[in-house]
């Protein structure tokens, strides 16, 4: 569901800029106050897992799309809305300006689209108040199905207001939804099926870890057991099944070639200005290389843990001096 820079008017990207700098900021705040320096790992190896998984598109039977998953309910599962949230937005980041996926004036679009989306929306709104652990397989699949679907199909509604705002008189709002709905209403029961499936093995295994009481500093060792089985699951995936992905479009840029018959490019001289940049700080766009999964999964952990552990520690700081002081 990346948007590309045809997609979105100047004014429209500096909007959802704007609004997606805010939440930024807000969970920044909220982490600082609410985490402590334990879960840090976890946020960049669940970071780079995610990363990793978003490579491989799934092939959708009978339509010529793809689609993969966006992991944001996967993410707030584990690591709370703002925490994921913040994870989310870091891969959507590295993935625009290394790999040239997703315009870079597209980037606040994206932001809200997938990860406000899914874990800001549909994570508190529909999956906290349903799921109850410890939870039968059934109902984390059902639970987690909902949530997906939700998060997909508020967001393929996003990208059509965002496209209809911006001008994109190729895409007409009323067939262009037609295509966006149902082909990630699919979409989405798959990531919900995929979801599932980890948080049942983390419940299983790590059950401390998908409980939102959990207190990460008297959970090291489920911590430690979870920064393992991640570390593992990313290698295996971005070294031994990004090869297998569907070189089929994915759902958005189905939709756009069913509506519009072909694709768009950048008429907008912001947006060209946008990719010129884009293409300047992309060292491998598209994914060109067969180790650009472990690349940039390997940058997606460096940097959340890096910029995670200096919110964390930033905030200890303050609270000490206030200490002090009193």
């Amino acid at each position: 569901m990346h948007m590309a820079d045809a997609l979105v008017s100047a004014p429209v990207a500096i909007t959802a800029g704007v609004a997606a700098t805010a939440l930024v900021v807000v969970a920044a705040r909220k982490i600082s106050k609410s985490t402590n320096e334990s879960i840090v790992p976890l946020m960049g190896v669940l970071g780079a897992f995610i990363f990793a998984a978003q490579m491989i598109n799934f092939s959708i039977p009978g339509t010529g799309s793809s689609g993969h998953i966006v992991g944001g309910i996967l993410l707030s599962a584990l690591l709370g809305p703002w925490a994921g949230f913040m994870t989310l937005v870091s891969v959507l980041i590295i993935q625009c300006l290394v790999f040239a996926d997703g315009g870079l004036m597209a980037l606040g679009c994206n932001i809200l689209n997938m990860a406000a989306c899914s874990c800001l929306v549909a994570y508190p709104l529909i999956y906290r108040p349903l799921m109850r652990y410890p939870a039968s397989l059934t109902r984390i699949i059902g639970v987690t199905a909902l949530a997906s679907v939700a998060a997909l199909e508020l967001g393929a509604m996003f990208v059509t207001l965002e496209t209809e705002l911006s001008g994109v008189t190729a895409l007409p709002t009323g067939k262009f939804l037609l295509f966006m709905l149902p082909i990630h209403l699919v979409i989405g029961i798959c990531e919900g099926l995929a979801t599932a499936a980890v948080i049942y093995f983390v419940q299983r295994y790590r059950p401390a870890l998908v409980s939102e009481t959990a207190n990460y500093s008297d959970t090291r060792s489920s911590v430690k057991g979870g920064l393992v089985a991640f570390l593992i699951a990313t290698v295996v995936l971005a070294a031994g099944f990004s090869w297998i992905a569907s070189s089929n479009p994915d759902g958005l840029e189905w939709s756009i070639m069913k509506v519009a018959g072909t694709e768009l490019e950048i008429t907008d001289v912001t947006g060209m200005k946008a990719e010129a940049l884009q293409n300047k700080t992309a060292i491998l766009p598209d994914y060109e290389s067969r180790l650009s999964g472990i690349i940039g999964a390997v940058i997606v952990m460096s940097i959340l843990w890096s910029v995670s552990t200096i919110i964390v520690r930033r905030h200890k700081l303050k609270e000490n001096r206030r200490c002090n002081e009193k």
